[in-house]
């Protein structure tokens, strides 16, 4: 994507970002309404996929869960390379509770606990934070952010086991990365390329987390790295206090201004010293109030085209959570579903005049629904298939599996 750097001054010194995070408006707390105190911890067990895989949507879409991302050899793939990464992350959980006969012994000789002094120069937090972001660009980040860890942003439960949670560190590092505009813009967003863009995403924010975690405890701090696979955290409200985003109309889906809804994201959470983030504001609230565009092109008609409610403390807009499993499960035509991220009018290359149109849409009210409109007129959202570059081997012998 667009490699220009932006840099952004701090009280410590400069680092480069690949996006001008330095003009978003900042506030105190997310613009999403949130009562700390009610919101409950969550059990990964109640997820939508968690619930699928025992049955409670039917034995047709269990049996479908099985093959989910596997019936597609790309996505199958690259979930294998995700699960790798858990087994490393759990070695240091579990300490030598890993699967040999996928990684062997000796392979983790190299990985060391938390080293039994700390590194010297490491106690000042707005120096770590910056050098912890630098430390994350440099392997690839798209964008970073830091907050404070939300007591209620940790599984109470993990699946399938239902082995309880005990995470007491204080600090998030949330790593995002770009899906591709470019798949994104020839994809009709629920066709086969969809799951391999999500777990490429998941694989590559997976492999900066687990090392970001192990360099972090080299320098003599606990960190451990949360990824697909192998969540601990719930992703949603760490990037909202980290100044990553904004709730969208998408469910719990966080939208960045730049990405929109199309990244996936990590998180390492850690006793390091680190200076939070603040949240951001550019106007998303009152841009999904009006735009409805999501609702109105969801395949499985999840997505509520009303207004949001209060839910176990927090502001939302409803999702049906099961119709939206069970659509990206049983997806015949494709291997799961990404119509939502495809068609968000924040869904946008980063050229000069996609910038453009995005600075007015953060500040302007009154331009947002000019740009709803404008985004329908440009045809963007439809699937550009002249524009598909990638090969869909076995696509056709998939369609009718």
């Amino acid at each position: 994507m667009n490699n220009s750097r932006y840099k952004i001054k701090l009280s410590y010194g400069e680092y480069a970002d690949r996006y001008p995070v330095h003009v978003l408006k900042r506030i105190e707390r997310p613009t999403t309404i949130i009562h700390d105190e009610e919101v409950p911890s969550i059990d990964e067990r109640e997820s939508g996929f968690a619930m699928a895989s025992r049955g409670e949507f039917g034995t047709s879409v269990q049996d479908e869960y099985k093959r989910f991302v596997s019936k597609y050899p790309l996505s199958g793939a690259l979930d294998a390379f995700a699960s790798l990464l858990g087994d490393f992350a759990d070695y240091h959980e579990h300490g030598y509770e890993f699967r040999e006969s996928v990684i062997p012994a000796s392979s983790f000789s190299r990985l060391i606990p938390v080293a039994p002094e700390k590194i010297p120069g490491t106690s000042d937090p707005e120096a770590m934070a910056l050098h912890i972001k630098e430390v994350a660009y440099f392997l690839r980040a798209d964008l970073v952010g830091i907050c404070t860890l939300p007591r209620y942003a940790i599984y109470s439960h993990r699946r399938p086991d239902g082995e309880p949670i005990s995470l007491h560190h204080s600090h998030a590092i949330a790593i995002v990365i770009d899906q591709d505009w470019r798949t994104s813009n020839a994809s009709n967003g629920h066709d086969w390329i969809s799951n391999s863009m999500s777990f490429l995403s998941y694989s590559h924010s997976a492999f900066i987390a687990c090392i970001l975690a192990e360099y972090i405890r080299r320098l003599g701090y606990p960190a451990w790295a949360h990824h697909a696979m192998n969540y601990q955290v719930v992703l949603p409200p760490i990037l909202l206090w980290a100044g990553l985003g904004e709730m969208s109309r998408i469910g719990d889906i966080v939208i960045n201004p730049f990405l929109g809804p199309r990244f996936k994201a990590s998180v390492v959470t850690t006793e390091l010293p680190l200076s939070s983030d603040k949240p951001i504001d550019f106007g998303l609230q009152d841009f999904c109030m009006k735009c409805k565009k999501c609702a109105r092109e969801c395949p499985a008609n999840a997505i509520s085209d009303g207004d949001r409610v209060m839910y176990h403390g927090y502001q939302r807009w409803p999702l049906d959570v099961k119709k939206c499993t069970i659509f990206r499960i049983s997806n015949q035509k494709g291997a799961g579903c990404g119509t939502c991220i495809k068609v968000c009018p924040w869904n946008k290359p980063f050229t000069p005049f996609h910038r453009f149109i995005n600075l007015t849409m953060r500040h302007i009210p009154f331009f947002r629904r000019f740009g709803i409109y404008g985004d329908d007129l440009l045809g963007y959202g439809k699937s550009h298939y002249e524009d598909k570059w990638w090969l869909d081997i076995l696509q056709n012998s998939n369609k009718g599996s």
